[in-house]
C-alpha cells in the first residue's frame, strides 16, 4: 500500500501547491536550511549552537554579522566561521552577501517575512498557514513515511506520547487512530508518571513521540529509553528540533510559525489527518470494519446526537 500513501501524500502536496503559488523558497536560503540539517548530526557541540539559533532566527539571519552571531550563539566568531566554511562557502559574510543580493533582487524566501505579505491580519495569517502546509508536505520523503505507516498497522501497542503543547495533538491523533486499529494508548494519563507506561516496551510495540517547543527537558530522556529498549519511534516535532531528530526511528516535521505571538498548530493538525487516513488506507478491510464496529456502539449507548 506503500503506492497509495506516496499519492496520497502527492495529491496532497499538488493541491497546496496550486492554492498558494505565491509560497516560493529563495534558492540560497533553502540550500543553508537543508545544508544546516543534513550535517546537524555531524557537527561539534558548539557548531550545532549555532545551528540552533539560526533555525530559531532565520528570518533575522540577513541582518546579523559574524561578531553578533557568535555572541548571541554563545560560541568563538572562529566557530561560526568553521561553521559556514562547512556549508560551502568561503566565509559567514560570503554567504550573508548571498543572500543580501538574492533578496534585493526579488527573490521570494519562504522563511521571510515576505511570505506573509497582507493589508489585514487576516491576510497574513492566511498567508502564514499556506506557507506552513506547503513546507512541510514538500519534506515529507515517501520511503520514510510508507515506513512509519507500515510500522503502526503492524506493531502491537501503538503509543501516543504528548505533554504542554503537544498533549492536544497527540489526543487528537490518538482518537483517530484507534477507529482504525486495537491498542492505541494516551500517555501520560492526567496526574500520572511515565514508568510504569514504559516500562514493559519493546521492539514489537512503536511509541509515536509528539514533542514541540517549550517541550519539557524529560522528552530527550524519554526518545533515549525508548532507543535503548529498541522500541520503534517516530518523533513529531518543528523544524528547530534538530538534536532530537537522531534519537528516533523516523521524524516528521511540521513549522508552527505564526504572524503573532502564539504558534499555530494547524499544519501539525493536518499532518495527524494525513497520517490516519494512510493507516486506513493501508489496513482498508480491518479498518472499515472497525469503524462500524464503533459506530454501532455509538447507536446502542446513544453516546452521540442524532441528526
Amino acid at each position: 500500500m506503500v503506492v497509495q500513501i506516496s499519492t496520497l501524500a502527492a495529491a496532497l502536496a499538488a493541491v497546496l501547491c496550486s492554492a498558494e503559488t505565491k509560497v516560493t523558497a529563495g534558492v540560497a536560503m533553502k540550500q543553508i536550511d537543508e545544508r544546516l540539517r543534513s550535517e546537524y548530526p555531524q557537527l561539534a557541540p558548539q557548531e550545532q549552537r549555532v545551528a540552533d539559533f539560526i533555525f530559531d532566527h532565520f528570518d533575522d539571519l540577513i541582518s546579523y554579522n559574524s561578531t553578533e552571531l557568535a555572541r548571541l550563539s554563545g560560541v568563538s566568531k572562529a566557530t561560526v566561521s568553521r561553521l559556514f566554511k562547512r556549508l560551502g562557502y568561503a566565509s559567514y559574510r560570503a554567504m550573508r552577501d548571498e543572500l543580501r543580493t538574492l533578496r534585493q533582487s526579488g527573490m521570494p524566501l519562504t522563511d521571510s517575512r515576505d511570505a506573509v505579505q497582507g493589508n489585514t491580519l487576516l491576510a497574513r495569517h492566511y498567508q502564514q498557514e499556506m506557507a506552513n502546509l506547503t513546507h512541510w508536505v514538500q519534506q515529507i520523503d515517501a520511503a520514510q513515511f510508507g515506513a512509519v505507516i507500515a510500522a503502526m498497522g503492524q506493531s502491537r501497542r501503538l503509543l501516543l506520547l504528548g505533554m504542554r503543547n503537544s498533549y492536544p495533538v497527540a489526543m487528537h491523533l490518538r482518537q483517530q487512530l484507534m477507529q482504525v486499529r486495537e491498542q492505541v494508548l494516551l500517555i501520560p494519563q492526567p496526574g500520572q508518571t511515565l514508568a510504569e507506561d514504559l516500562v514493559d516496551l519493546g521492539p514489537q510495540d512503536m511509541v509515536v513521540v509528539v514533542a514541540f517547543r517549550r517541550r519539557p527537558r524529560l522528552v530527550r530522556e524519554i526518545l533515549q529509553q525508548l532507543r535503548i529498549k529498541q522500541v520503534p519511534t517516530l518523533l513529531i516535532c518543528e523544524p528547530q528540533a534538530q538534536a532530537l531528530i537522531p534519537l528516533a526511528s523516523w521524524h516528521l516535521m511540521t513549522p508552527l510559525d505564526s504572524v503573532s505571538a502564539f504558534d499555530s498548530y494547524s499544519s501539525a493538525m493536518s499532518l495527524a489527518s494525513l497520517l490516519s487516513n494512510a493507516l486506513l488506507h493501508d489496513r482498508l478491510s480491518q479498518g472499515r470494519q472497525r469503524i462500524h464496529q464503533v459506530a454501532n456502539l455509538f447507536s446502542d449507548l446513544e453516546e452521540l446526537e442524532q441528526r
